[in-house]
């Protein structure tokens, strides 16, 4: 910018499932705060990453993807959604420029508009988008839904176009003081961002329905010297997926195990034990108490 003020507001990232929301929020932020998985409804709650720079700081809220509602978990999905969208500064509208058409795009468009923000059209994986041509005809498509401010073409994957979206949304900020100090990354506890990690790697590398009926819980976190040592519960649902999840002789569950562990590990900056176990509660998806704790905002204070 160059109008010599600070800014400083809310950013929502919103857009279907499996548009890169997650992907966008760790590549803006430049660290790991969000989990990525090639599957619909990974991320299961808002999350906060926070950019501090010498002339704004942009506070952007990750978000799961707008769909149906099926089970409870789902519903408090979509509520932590609008949840989100309640007055932000600025509704990133993400939108993946492969995806084929679909009815469910205008009604993601609609939530858009109840922010009430000014929103910003970003059209995503374009270096995977062949002709170019196309893309002038998504944001067509997307123009006669609503009146966006901007459409940004970008690659959150390979960090393209990431500038020239940061600018936009400045550019659409209040002016103000910083909302957080310089050093604030997330809203996030470690302990939240570690069963995330665990839960990361089952939906990668589990199969079947195992991916999201799996919830992870951290039973306990202590730190001596440089060593961090972490107990996680993996939670399914039927005895079925416990069987998947262990794999034979415990191959499945020591996989996801040792790679959880690398990231934790990168993330943390300590050696890391980590230490995994599988128990199945029916049906926990629709347990209002037991969904309302695998959310981090349960976690604060542990």
């Amino acid at each position: 910018m160059s109008d010599n003020v600070h800014r400083a507001g809310f950013a929502v990232i919103l857009g279907r499932p499996n548009a890169g929301k997650s992907t966008l929020l760790n590549a803006l932020v430049g660290a790991k705060l969000s989990i990525v998985a090639p599957k619909p409804q990974t991320t299961r709650t808002s999350a906060q990453g926070v950019v501090t720079l010498p002339d704004a700081q942009i506070v952007f809220v990750d978000t799961p993807g707008i769909h149906k509602s099926s089970t409870l978990l789902n519903r408090r999905m979509m509520d932590a959604v609008r949840a989100a969208a309640d007055a932000p500064d600025v509704a990133l509208f993400l939108i993946d420029a492969l995806a084929p058409a679909s009815p469910d795009d205008l009604r993601a468009v609609d939530l858009v508009k109840k922010t009430g923000a000014p929103a910003i059209a970003v059209l995503n994986k374009i270096d995977r988008v062949s002709p170019k041509p196309r893309l002038l005809a998504l944001i067509e498509r997307y123009r006669a839904m609503h009146e966006f401010a901007a459409y940004v073409p970008i690659s959150a994957l390979r960090g393209d176009g990431l500038d020239a979206l940061r600018s936009e949304i400045i550019a659409r900020l209040p002016e103000g003081p910083a909302l957080y100090p310089p050093d604030y990354l997330t809203d996030q506890p470690e302990r939240f961002i570690a069963a995330e990690i665990v839960r990361e790697k089952i939906l990668r590398f589990a199969q079947q329905e195992v991916p999201h009926a799996a919830a992870v819980m951290i039973e306990s976190w202590e730190e001596t010297g440089n060593l961090i040592r972490i107990a996680a519960t993996i939670y399914v649902e039927r005895p079925g997926q416990k069987a998947i999840l262990i794999g034979a002789q415990g191959a499945a569950l020591k996989r996801i195990g040792t790679l959880a562990r690398q990231d934790l590990e990168q993330f943390l900056g300590r050696k890391v034990f980590l230490q995994t176990f599988v128990k199945v509660r029916p049906n926990w998806r629709e347990d209002p108490e037991f969904v309302a704790a695998t959310d981090w905002r349960g976690m604060i204070g542990m």
